[in-house]
């Protein structure tokens, strides 16, 4: 693999990935891919912080990928975001979803929602260096100790 690609540029050469305009993935294909890359963020440090058992990995991961967190982040970020990415926040919290909160209000679900689209169009964007300073500060900002 070359060393100068980043994971989604790996992934893309990989297996031959046709280039695809970001802005035209639907809000909840954009969440989807959020998602995913959220959870390893938060998985990835949570395993290099602490070598346990895989549930008490699981039980400290959940508070940070509950719909109620997520909500409380983008909430706390709003301020730092760039107009594109509001945008990108807002289209994916006024999505229509077939799905709905397990363990949230439907509110927090859909700004979690905006959150998780906002950070795979970053994603597949190739910008992690602006997912990871919204994690971050995120998680600053609502006060949680990861």
């Amino acid at each position: 693999m070359e060393a100068d690609l980043s994971l989604l540029g790996q992934i893309k050469k990989e297996f031959q990935c046709k280039e695809v305009d970001v802005r035209a993935y639907s809000p909840l294909t954009l969440a989807y891919i959020g998602d995913a890359v959220y959870e390893m963020i938060i998985r990835t440090v949570i395993v290099e912080r602490a070598n346990k058992a895989a549930n008490e990995l699981h039980k400290k991961t959940v508070k940070f990928v509950q719909a109620g967190t997520q909500a409380a982040m983008i909430t706390a970020l709003q301020d730092t975001l760039t107009e594109d990415e509001l945008a990108v926040f807002k289209r994916g919290r006024n999505a229509k979803s077939n799905t709905s909160a397990k363990n949230a209000s439907i509110t927090d679900y859909r700004k979690a929602t905006g959150f998780e689209a906002l950070i795979g169009f970053l994603y597949l964007m190739d910008d992690m260096d602006r997912v990871l300073f919204l994690v971050k500060e995120g998680i600053e900002r609502v006060g949680l100790n990861i």
